[in-house]
């Protein structure tokens, strides 16, 4: 049952959610998957005379489970009780199967909830959240195996003249290109930026080695699923064996804290990896921020740049965010408010409550 705090009525009365497929602008690859669209589930939230939103990335299908599962235990409930909800929706797709397309679900409908929250407060959800920072450092990211040299090199420099300090490109699909496109970014960005690569677990545990070796040679300060994130025991031996100045990073596929323990637990990483949009929302992403603080790493954000800006300024150690390119230009084709780097941060506007964010119907719905 709902109630009232603080003078604000709080009750849940409709859950509304939509799916917009946007195509990219070309085909696009990583080292293990292709795509030429992106899936984003939106999730509306109104109650008290406001409106919360949150969405995934994602399968379609989480917007039939927000529907069936999840919407019915929301109406009615108390929209300042976000934790309590968030129980009753974990609790809710235990049948089935927490890890997935149900865990997309709940990231929709929990972070709509906080930025509802933060809406009927009237704060921005950093505030509301307790910020620890005012700004977030972002890395430019994209860099697909589908772009040619020259277009690799055009994105990467591109982003490192916006004042982004450190820049992300994929590896694995064409191994025996991998080292020539890496000495390629190296000279378009110049010796200062940091060059990050991404494997998306496509090596093997001895190729992903020898990689890091010939990778490091060009100044890359950050390796990315060199092999499969379940692969606890190659992250383990990549961490323990790659270059001193080479961090290995995981967990963009973690869906409950268990995941995340358990990576932590196997030494398995340098920095953990999570993504509000599959972790649970805002509720799950803090989780994870507090459980890599305990374990002395720091957490770094998957994608999503606009849903994770607020809860970024509040997980305690905090390395940096995906400034994702394909993420990017979903979320300012569809929202108002986005944000927008400057000398490589970016920072909410404290003007706006909740995310800060506005769903631009009319420009949406031609991708519904």
């Amino acid at each position: 049952m709902a109630v009232a705090r603080a003078g604000v009525e709080s009750a849940v009365q409709r859950v509304d959610v939509s799916t917009f497929t946007v195509p990219t602008e070309a085909p696009e690859s990583d080292g293990t998957a292709e795509w030429d669209e992106t899936t984003i589930v939106v999730c509306e939230i109104e109650g008290g005379g406001a409106s919360g939103v949150g969405y995934t990335y994602g399968s379609p299908a989480a917007a039939v489970v927000v529907e069936r599962r999840l919407a019915p235990l929301v109406e009615g409930r108390d929209a300042l009780a976000v934790g309590a909800a968030w129980q009753s929706l974990v609790a809710a797709v235990r049948n089935d199967g927490r890890p997935g397309i149900a865990a997309h679900a709940i990231a929709a409908v929990d972070t709509a909830l906080w930025d509802l929250k933060a809406r009927l407060l009237e704060l921005p959800l950093c505030r509301l959240l307790d910020a620890a920072r005012d700004e977030v450092p972002i890395y430019g990211s994209g860099g697909f195996t589908s772009l040619s040299v020259p277009e690799l090199c055009e994105q990467l420099a591109d982003w490192v003249g916006q004042g982004i300090p450190r820049v992300k490109m994929k590896v694995g699909r064409a191994p025996d290109e991998d080292v020539a496109r890496v000495r390629a970014a190296r000279e378009a960005i110049g010796p200062d930026a940091e060059l990050f690569v991404d494997a998306n677990g496509a090596y093997s545990r001895k190729s992903a080695l020898a990689f890091a070796q010939r990778f490091a040679e060009h100044g890359v300060t950050w390796f990315e699923e060199p092999v499969s994130s379940d692969d606890l025991a190659g992250l383990r031996l990549l961490r323990d064996r790659a270059p001193a100045g080479m961090d290995v990073a995981a967990g963009e596929y973690g869906y409950a804290l268990a995941y995340f323990r358990t990576m932590l637990e196997a030494g398995a990483v340098d920095c953990i990896q999570a993504d509000a949009t599959r972790c649970g929302g805002i509720t799950g992403f803090l989780q994870v921020g507090a459980l890599a603080a305990a374990h002395g790493l720091d957490l770094s954000a998957h994608t999503a740049p606009a849903l994770h800006l607020h809860a970024c300024c509040a997980v305690p150690a905090f390395r940096h965010l995906e400034w994702f390119a394909d993420h990017v230009r979903v979320e300012r084709l569809l929202f108002d408010g986005s944000p927008e780097p400057s000398a490589g941060v970016i920072r909410p506007d404290l003007g706006r409550s909740g995310l800060g964010l506005e769903l631009k119907r009319a420009d949406a719905q031609r991708y519904a």
